[in-house]
């Protein structure tokens, strides 16, 4: 296949929320055509004035793509968009290639790939790995599973809203790869979360708490920026918690189906879960605060027996 640029490719994108709008965003700075379509349609004419058109249908969408992303928040809104009768697969031309971005469960991916294959669709699973202001800067991690020849075709559109991009193996290894990534990401912040907690019942200042665990080798760039708006008690979303919350039920669900047990992971959905008291739209780094909260209620509790 050759490689598949801005001056040979019409794209066709498929759920402009949080990220997508910003792939899209990036892509049409670099020069790509996109035409999106996404059930609110408010979200799709919001790019008109980046220079996006707007399709009323999954069928036109995909009639007059040769390239189709999505970015999408579930399986079931990936089977629907794909797999159904009126969806992408049903009407994409043979050749097309589908660039599908969403964190789902790896069978999901696989699925797909196979329909796609039945009708001459070339599918990839492309997972993001990072926040929507990274995407803003061109700064996320693509992982990616599917066939070498449709990925290096690919390329050009990877450059352009990438930092960097690797294939790990056949159909589902980006969205296995995804959630292996997302099992360090939630872990991470619950690690956080729990040192935070200690540190204020042993007395230490919170800010500076904060601020010191942000300078140490231990916590994670993809943590660092979250420790200063935690100071704030900023936690507006660059990732959201209800995100988080799906991620970590389908690892916990893919490991129980591979009779894995990863009792961290386990407990940082648990406490994950309980943060949902303070938003399901909150930054996934309101686990702080949750665990602040516990050793409230703990201290309080202590104090009235």
């Amino acid at each position: 296949m050759k490689k598949i640029g801005a001056n040979n490719s019409q794209l066709g994108f498929v759920g402009v929320g949080a990220m997508g709008s910003r792939i899209v965003r990036r892509l049409l700075t670099n020069g790509y055509k996109v035409a999106v379509y996404d059930a609110t349609s408010t979200k799709a004419e919001a790019l008109v004035a980046d220079g996006a058109t707007v399709s009323d249908s999954l069928a036109a969408l995909a009639s007059k793509s040769n390239v189709i992303l999505s970015c999408l928040t579930d399986d079931a809104a990936v089977q629907r968009v794909y797999l159904a009768p009126d969806g992408i697969i049903a009407h994409a031309a043979p050749d097309t290639v589908v660039v599908e971005m969403s964190t789902i469960r790896p069978r999901t991916s696989r699925e797909v790939a196979r329909e796609g294959a039945d009708r001459g669709i070339r599918v990839l699973d492309v997972a993001i790995s990072g926040s929507t202001p990274a995407m803003e800067e061109g700064a996320v991690t693509l992982l990616g599973g599917g066939a070498a020849e449709v990925f290096a075709a690919v390329e050009p559109i990877f450059k352009a809203i990438a930092k960097q991009y690797f294939l790990l193996g056949p159909s589902g290894s980006g969205t296995s790869a995804k959630l292996v990534v997302n099992t360090l990401l939630g872990v991470g912040m619950q690690a956080i979360a729990e040192a935070c907690a200690l540190g204020e019942k042993e007395g230490l200042d919170r800010d500076q708490l904060l601020t010191f665990l942000a300078k140490t080798a231990v916590v994670a760039p993809a943590h660092v920026g979250k420790l200063p708006r935690a100071i704030s008690n900023d936690y507006s979303p660059q990732f959201p918690l209800r995100l988080m919350n799906k991620d970590l039920g389908l690892i916990l669900e893919t490991a129980s189906s591979l009779n894995l047990v990863l009792p961290a992971t386990e407990a940082a959905f648990h406490v994950n879960s309980e943060a949902y008291a303070f938003g399901p739209d909150q930054d996934f780094s309101i686990v702080i605060r949750q665990m602040e909260s516990r050793a409230q209620k703990n201290a309080k509790e202590e104090v009235a027996h």
